[in-house]
């Protein structure tokens, strides 16, 4: 083996230059940081995009030549916004032209077989994978449940998020389903959770999986007859939903899955308002099992606060306030729903699901036969 000769011996010296600086009652310089994650370089091939953690498996979103994504764009590669405190840390992405799902599984003895893919937010106009997607992977870890980081495309970067980025979302849930025997997951427990801008994402993935699928079931594409319907849906702190009063609804297909919704309140009046929307349309519809939590004090992420700070988002504690452990709510609502069972196991969800496919639709105006108060003496 051949060493580079200064090298070699400064390697031999440094044990005794550290011994003279503690000698002269001095700490030695810290080291540089390590394995700092960083984009691949640009090539002449579609950009292949990297973990933003160890181990991560990133499966692109489309095949190369797919009509969904930019020829002219698809080499360029992504652009990480790094933490200025916190070494390594990704912040937020953007240049995302090839999207794509990042896998981290779970050990085989923890493992309940549910899928969470994570959607940041950013506004569409970074994707804020540090807090709002990273920070969820060991969190879920703990309680079974795999994870999918999703890199969808962004309105900054030139796509329209209520199409584009919303297609990627689909695309990622029939993706994950697909490869559901080499990832020893349970294809009935795959689910999305989004964030701000990417509730934006997970909202919709809950109502128009139908129209994606019947036009996305080309013979040649490897994931024709893989359904995009979310078997749950997170819906946390979000942008405006397809049920946002300037917006025209969509129908409600009968068999929409379950939403966990939370969100600040008075403090966050928009994006409460959005998330009152999807509520109350899923209510108004009679689908089952759907919670919202709207907390009394709290602001949106990014917000400025009185004392100069701004207000945190994901898993943050927000100065132990309710709506910091929001996350442990949806571990109650999740675990009441039988996502947390064993794989193979039917979910309480999906039995509720095809009850109440078997009772007729609720009545317009009013609450269905079963709900209707009764008259009191």
């Amino acid at each position: 083996m051949k060493f580079n000769k200064i090298d070699f011996r400064a390697l031999l010296l440094l044990p005794v230059m550290t011994l003279n600086v503690f000698a002269q009652g001095k700490l030695p310089p810290l080291p540089e940081p390590m394995n700092l994650p960083k984009p691949a370089p640009a090539t002449d091939a579609p950009y292949t995009p990297q973990p933003i953690l160890p181990g991560g498996v990133v499966v692109p979103l489309y095949p190369p030549g797919s009509p969904f994504l930019k020829m002219d764009k698809i080499k360029e590669p992504e652009v990480y916004n790094m933490s200025q405190a916190v070494p390594g840390r990704i912040a937020s992405i953007i240049g995302i032209h090839n999207p794509s799902i990042e896998w981290h599984p779970v050990d085989r003895g923890l493992n309940t077989g549910a899928v969470m893919i994570l959607a940041a937010g950013g506004g569409h106009n970074t994707l804020n994978v540090g807090g709002e997607s990273a920070d969820f992977v060991p969190f879920f870890y703990n309680y079974g449940v795999n994870t999918v980081i999703l890199r969808n495309r962004l309105r900054k970067d030139g796509y329209n998020p209520q199409t584009d980025a919303v297609n990627d979302a689909l695309q990622a849930i029939r993706l994950v389903r697909a490869y559901a025997k080499e990832w020893n997951i349970d294809p009935n427990k795959i689910g999305i959770m989004g964030f701000s801008a990417g509730a934006e994402l997970s909202s919709p993935a809950a109502v128009l999986f139908e129209d994606f699928d019947k036009k996305n079931n080309d013979p040649t594409d490897p994931l024709a007859g893989v359904t995009s319907r979310p078997d749950f849906v997170g819906i946390i702190y979000p942008g405006p939903t397809p049920f946002a009063r300037n917006r025209t609804a969509p129908p409600i297909p009968r068999n929409a899955p379950p939403a966990f919704i939370a969100t600040a309140g008075a403090g966050d009046r928009g994006h409460a308002i959005w998330a009152m929307d999807y509520f109350s349309a899923m209510l108004a519809a009679g689908i089952p099992n759907n919670e919202m939590h709207i907390y009394g004090n709290g602001r949106h992420p990014g917000d400025a606060l009185p004392d100069g700070t701004r207000m945190s988002g994901g898993l943050t504690d927000r100065s132990n306030m309710p709506f910091g452990a929001w996350q442990n709510r949806f571990i109650d609502w999740f675990r009441d729903l039988g996502f947390m069972q064993k794989p193979g196991i039917e979910t309480k969800a999906s039995t509720d699901i095809k009850l109440f496919l078997t009772q007729p639709p609720p009545r317009q105006g009013g609450p269905p036969p079963s709900a209707a108060p009764k008259p009191t003496n």
